[in-house]
């Protein structure tokens, strides 16, 4: 599949992209990351993330990992996800394009930059 083709994304997949980004994680640890990437702006409830996660992964974009124990879940198993090569594509061609937004916008003295005051 085209990466450009899944572009522009919807927030929230992009957000959950950028979480897998680093390294995989669980689906508590995906909401956990979101809203400390978001600042606290973002807070995915499980239903809306777990629908997000199965659209990932039809897309190709994620792929379920193993179950493991994590040490604050005592010893219960929790399903890993992972991002996938497309999903690595298509998560940097989302943020070079937010970060062209970004870049037009300083330039419009809509958000800081270097030489704004705002």
């Amino acid at each position: 599949m085209n990466p450009e083709a899944l572009i522009p994304l919807n927030p929230r997949d992009y957000l959950i992209l950028f979480s897998l980004a680093a390294t995989e994680r669980h689906g508590y640890g995906i909401v956990k990351q979101v809203e400390a990437d978001s600042e606290g702006q973002v807070k995915l409830d499980p239903a809306n993330l777990y629908r997000a996660i199965k659209r990932l992964i039809r897309t190709g974009l994620i792929v379920k990992a193993e179950l493991r124990a994590t040490p604050e879940s005592g010893g219960k198993q929790r399903r890993y996800y992972s991002i996938t090569e497309l999903g690595d594509e298509v998560v940097v061609l989302e943020a070079q394009r937010l970060a062209t937004l970004a870049d037009v916008a300083r330039a419009r003295n809509l958000i800081p930059g270097p030489e704004s005051r705002r």
